[in-house]
């Protein structure tokens, strides 16, 4: 189980520094929840305190967008 974590935690992390290179701001944000994700099993298994919110709300303010977006709004902004 630790080998999987930790892959899932530098996939995450891989996710998320591609998704920084993504034009397109669905894919990019898509790439962000999936990477997030990843890296929120990670903290999970590391039980770090600070981590686990920090993954939560990034996952959250991905979703977010990507919900404005379709709306072509922004609620934000």
């Amino acid at each position: 189980m630790d080998i999987i974590t930790k892959i899932l935690g530098a996939l995450g992390l891989i996710m998320i520094i591609w998704g920084t290179f993504e034009k397109d701001l669905r894919h990019r944000d898509r790439i962000y929840v999936i990477g997030g994700s990843g890296l929120l099993i990670y903290s999970l298994y590391l039980k770090d305190p600070i981590f686990i919110p920090l993954q939560i709300i990034f996952i959250l303010a991905a979703i977010i967008h990507i919900y404005t977006i379709k709306k072509k709004r922004f609620i934000f902004f």
